[in-house]
C-alpha cells in the first residue's frame, strides 16, 4: 500500500450542500428554508431562550434580596455548657472537639459562645471567644488561647 492508495472509508465524507443553484439541484429558489417567516430570512431565527409569548423563564423566577458576601467566615459554634462536661485541667483543642463530635471539621474556624456555666478549669484553644465565654472560663480558673487561622 502506498500513500496514493489511501482513501477514507465509504460514507466517511459527504459533499457539502450547494444551495441556491437552480431548481434542478433540489435546493434552488428557497434553498431548503421553506417559504417566508423569520427562519427563512438571512440572520433570522430566535435565541435559545426564546419562549414565544410566555413570560421568559428568568423573569418568572423570584428575585432574591441582597447577596451573600463571598469572603465571609463561617464559624463552628460551641457553647460553654458542652465544655463543662470535660474533666478538670483538660486541654481542649480543635482535634479533641472534633473527636467528641462538637465540631465537624478541625480545619474550619471555631468560636466559643457563653451559654451555660463552667465550674472546672480548662485550657481552651479556639479561633474566637465571646466576651462572656472568656470571662466565665477565666473565672473558673481556666485559660483561653486564640488559634491563628
Amino acid at each position: 500500500m502506498k500513500l496514493h492508495d489511501l482513501k477514507p472509508n465509504k460514507d466517511a465524507t459527504k459533499n457539502r450542500k450547494r444551495v441556491g443553484r437552480g431548481r434542478a439541484s433540489g435546493y434552488g429558489k428557497t434553498a431548503g428554508r421553506g417559504t417566508k417567516g423569520q427562519k427563512s430570512r438571512s440572520g433570522g431565527g430566535v435565541p435559545l431562550w426564546h419562549q414565544g409569548g410566555d413570560t421568559p423563564f428568568f423573569r418568572r423566577l423570584p428575585q432574591k434580596p441582597g447577596f451573600t458576601p463571598p469572603n465571609r467566615v463561617e464559624y463552628q459554634e460551641v457553647n460553654l455548657e458542652y465544655l463543662a462536661l470535660f474533666p478538670e485541667n483538660t486541654e481542649v483543642t480543635l482535634e479533641l472537639l472534633q473527636e467528641v463530635q462538637l465540631i465537624s471539621k478541625a480545619k474550619k474556624p471555631v468560636v466559643i459562645l457563653g451559654r451555660g456555666e463552667i465550674e472546672v478549669p480548662l485550657k481552651v484553644h479556639a479561633h474566637r471567644f465571646t466576651k462572656s465565654a472568656r470571662a466565665k472560663i477565666e473565672a473558673a480558673g481556666g485559660s483561653v488561647e486564640i488559634v491563628e487561622p
